[in-house]
């Protein structure tokens, strides 16, 4: 965004329109890219020893190809999509949080520096505070996303599914663990969250200021396109870790009171996870996640900021 253009206001940079905005762009990225996030899920949990034990079952390993082939072949092709109605719901929430605090943040609390850049500090900052705002919120939805996921892995196991879809999942965790049910396993959410968005909002932040800065180019979709390639990458880095901590301690089994049988914590799941299966484990499903997360970026920024512009809403 351009200095003068700050402060600059109309309909289309009004905190309804950007959020409108967010969530319309989001829910196209989702859509295009889920089948991806879906196989990033299951390998994730794929050699959980942790768990295995507590269920007493050893299932196959599989690569990320076989594993989404093998969801096609085994469940059917419709279920790579599994899942994805608690995740649009997610999005509603999640991303336009996230674009709106960290606009607020970067423009209004932090703000530019005399000569208009924005220090690469406060960009990070402000894109790991925004992530975790976002996600605390919506980390509910990302709860029943996750189950609902492995619901096909269940069936195949023979065992009973746990949940029919997103309104019974939410009354069954409602029910088992109250309102504090509904945000298990929240703190590694927010956690991966904080990363990711510090990885992605921070960097294509900076990869786009420095294009425009030190390059020929224009602020049009390739600026766009090249920026949120960066973006999908850190965000990957970064995220992983905590994404499959995230997952663990939301899919795992729970007792009466909501509290999780194989985890205490999100501490507890990382001790576990790193002296049971190594310190790599921690990035299972690195390749899906940024196979994912990359063209997730683009699809997100290219629309994001196309729709903003055919508003006539000043540029991110």
């Amino acid at each position: 965004m351009k200095p003068e253009n700050i402060n600059k206001t109309n309909f289309a940079d009004s905190f309804i329109a950007t959020y409108v905005i967010s969530v319309v762009a989001a829910s196209i990225a989702e859509l295009a890219t889920y089948p991806l996030d879906l196989t990033k899920t299951r390998l994730q949990v794929q050699g959980e020893i942790a768990a295995a034990a507590h269920d007493n079952y050893h299932g196959p390993h599989r690569g990320m190809l076989k594993t989404a082939i093998g969801i096609a072949k085994e469940e059917g092709i419709t279920k790579l999509w599994q899942g994805v109605t608690p995740a649009l719901y997610r999005h509603v929430i999640y991303s336009g949080i996230r674009i709106q605090t960290y606009e607020s943040i970067r423009d209004k609390v932090l703000k530019r520096d005399a000569d208009g850049s924005y220090p690469l500090w406060k960009s990070a900052l402000g894109g790991a505070t925004a992530g975790a705002i976002a996600q605390f919120a919506a980390s509910p939805t990302d709860l029943i996303k996750v189950q609902i996921q492995m619901e096909g892995k269940r069936k195949l196991l023979g065992k009973p599914p746990r949940v029919q879809g997103v309104a019974d999942a939410f009354q069954k965790i409602y029910t088992s663990g109250g309102i504090r049910g509904l945000w298990k396993g929240s703190i590694p959410n927010v956690q991966r969250a904080a990363l990711v968005n510090l990885g992605d909002l921070s960097t294509y932040d900076a990869a786009k200021s420095r294009i425009l800065t030190h390059t020929s180019l224009p602020d049009n979709y390739i600026t766009h396109m090249l920026a949120s390639v960066c973006a999908g990458f850190s965000a990957a880095v970064l995220g992983t870790p905590a994404d499959v901590i995230k997952t663990r301690v939301m899919n795992q089994p729970t007792d009466e009171t909501g509290r999780g049988l194989v985890y205490k914590s999100s501490v507890d799941c990382l001790i576990k996870t790193v002296k049971n299966e190594g310190l790599l484990a921690l990035y299972k499903g690195f390749f899906p996640v940024w196979i994912r997360l990359a063209p997730w970026a683009l699809t997100f920024w290219v629309s994001f900021e196309q729709l903003r512009h055919q508003l006539g809403a000043t540029t991110f």
